[in-house]
């Protein structure tokens, strides 16, 4: 009885999948009236998470204190020393300046959270239908891409780096003219940047290098 060796192949990771997409083994040309899918927002969860909690605890605690007030027993020290600082110290003292400078960055920064997407590993896809969306992931691409050029005759090693809008790869190649490699190599990127089907191409820069003097 002969014994298959177990499936190693891992699909690629893609973030939207449908039966109308473009299938690895043909040519990934989107039609012309496909768009774009769109940056994928990321729910924030930490930072929100934070901000609740901070709210929450700051919040109970002053009602907390509220209430004590109320039925007779003294504030907190805090509080107190706080109401003091605020009317005795000026405007310009270093320590308000700080502390109006941090709340102000913090809600810069809570700002800038809710208005970005974020998800910046995710590359949107082009979108056929109304009703698909899909994104590629930097790793993914970088991969297509290494795969194409270390594919090319001449080529020992490539890296690749991926970035939202550039892809920058770092080829050593070994016993064929460079620029004849430099050329197979610039053909075949270009269509795996095509075939990667993503709704930005990515600009290429590729860099081509000997494997250097041995000894």
């Amino acid at each position: 009885m002969t014994e298959h060796p177990p499936d190693t192949t891992r699909p690629m990771p893609v973030v939207g999948t449908d039966d109308h997409l473009p299938r690895p083994d043909g040519p990934a040309v989107p039609p012309p009236s496909a768009g774009s899918s769109g940056r994928f927002w990321s729910p924030r969860r930490v930072p929100s998470a934070i901000t609740a909690l901070l709210l929450i605890g700051g919040a109970g605690l002053l009602l907390y204190d509220v209430v004590a007030v109320r039925t007779g027993h003294p504030a907190m020290y805090w509080r107190r020393e706080l109401a003091r600082q605020l009317a005795e110290q000026p405007l310009d003292y270093l320590w308000v300046l700080a502390g109006a400078a941090f709340v102000t960055a913090v809600g810069l920064w809570l700002i800038l959270l809710a208005l970005t997407p974020g998800l910046r590993r995710l590359l949107p896809m082009l979108r056929p239908r109304p009703d698909v969306r899909a994104a590629l992931t930097r790793e993914a691409a970088a991969q297509v891409l290494r795969d194409r050029a270390v594919g090319v005759s001449g080529v020992r090693e490539a890296k690749v780096r991926m970035r939202r809008r550039r892809a920058e790869v770092r080829v050593i190649s070994h016993f064929r003219d460079p620029s004849e490699v430099r050329a197979d190599l610039d053909a075949a990127l270009s269509d795996a940047v095509t075939d990667l089907g993503t709704a930005r191409r990515p600009k290429l820069s590729v860099r081509l290098r000997g494997p250097g003097r041995k000894g």
